[in-house]
């Protein structure tokens, strides 16, 4: 579509009509045949849309500009996306892949820290594939924990974060073990040799960021809910994912991860069982309702660490979920819903050890412990 064409239609109101109508259409993956049918459960798949438009229009709209980028959070306490690690911070910005990037800021304690440069979107074609990383163990910082990283397709001396001509975007995740103890990084970015400012709004530029709001707005939603029913046949069992698939839609490569499906009532409680928790510089279970949106942290027990963990004699450590407390260690609030998905992930772990599961009743599980 030429120019004058996208102006006429924006002029019309027709661009403005057709993001709407688009926007109405992401809600047949809340209406699925196998999804949930219950208030609840509908009530937080339509909410889920609202905060994939809000993450869609920072990412396609406010912070677009991969001349002028910055950073903001993909998913946080009000905006969740794809089993969003509690434990995270998730800071994005969009690239250019023919441009150069510098990221300067401060190690802080967090007890991991990575930064991986992707091509693809799930506006796109629903792929986030890895086209450069770094994580802090091949981090070089000064005394003070002060670094920089170039970001760039041809190689950098110190601190480089490769990227292809089709790199869109840098992700960095923040990982704690105690978020009351450890401190954040602090992190800027720029493009390096970026000397003008931003003009107006392009016509052009933002008819086309509207499509991809909508687009990241449906695909995203659709990604998610044919995970989630792919979790259905093994519900409350914690088998291991697919690890290049999780890869190829913007997974850490040193995680390997463990999703499924769980359903309990309310005297129910499910039980993990880990014989010995593998080496690794962290792990976490994490509960999250249908939509695959991680549970309110904020005032709900909805996910334990390595930290945070009891381990009996052997390394091992036992993992309940269940709505009532069960009067044991290591309990993970359902939060007053009766299913949804879960994420197991062993970060930096050379070898795994799989979970085995069974569902107990409140009562069992006390006469057991």
């Amino acid at each position: 579509m030429d120019k004058q064409a996208i102006n006429e239609k924006l002029l019309t109101g027709e661009t403005w009509s057709e993001f709407c109508d688009h926007l109405k259409r992401c809600g047949e993956q809340i209406l699925r045949p196998e999804t949930p049918a219950d208030p609840a459960t509908r009530a937080e798949g339509f909410r889920y849309l609202t905060r994939l438009l809000r993450i869609a229009l920072e990412m396609h709209v406010e912070f677009a500009d991969p001349a002028f980028p910055s950073f903001f959070k993909t998913s946080h306490e009000t905006a969740k996306i794809g089993a969003d690690n509690p434990d995270n911070i998730y800071e994005y910005s969009r690239l250019n892949g023919t441009m150069r990037y510098r990221i300067h800021g401060n190690r802080g304690s967090v007890s991991y820290l990575s930064f991986c440069t992707q091509k693809g979107g799930y506006e796109a074609d629903g792929r986030m594939i890895v086209t450069g990383f770094l994580d802090a163990n091949q981090l070089q910082t000064d005394k003070d924990g002060n670094f920089e990283i170039i970001i760039s397709r041809d190689p950098q001396p110190g601190n480089w974060l490769p990227m292809e001509d089709a790199s869109v975007s840098v992700l960095v995740r923040q990982t704690f073990m105690d978020r009351k103890s450890e401190t954040p990084a602090k992190l800027a970015i720029e493009r390096i040799g970026a000397q003008d400012k931003p003009g107006p709004l392009d016509p052009l530029a933002f008819a086309q960021s509207l499509q991809r709001v909508s687009s990241f707005v449906e695909n995203t939603s659709r990604l998610f809910a044919d995970w989630a029913q792919s979790y259905l046949p093994h519900s409350n069992q914690l088998p291991p994912a697919d690890q290049a698939y999780c890869q190829s839609v913007g997974g850490d490569p040193n995680i390997f991860y463990y999703h499924s499906h769980w359903e309990l009532n309310e005297d129910q409680a499910l039980v993990i069982h880990v014989d010995k928790v593998p080496e690794c510089s962290f792990w976490n279970l994490q509960i999250n309702n249908y939509w695959l949106e991680s549970l309110d942290y904020r005032y709900h027990q909805i996910c334990i660490n390595k930290h945070q963990a009891q381990y009996n004699e052997n390394g091992g450590v036992i993992l309940i979920l269940s709505e009532r407390d069960p009067g044991v260690a290591n309990w993970l609030q359902t939060a007053g819903i009766r299913q949804g998905t879960m994420c197991l992930r062993w970060v930096g772990a050379k070898e795994q050890c799989h979970p085995s599961t069974q569902v107990l009743s409140i009562d069992q599980l006390a006469e057991t412990a």
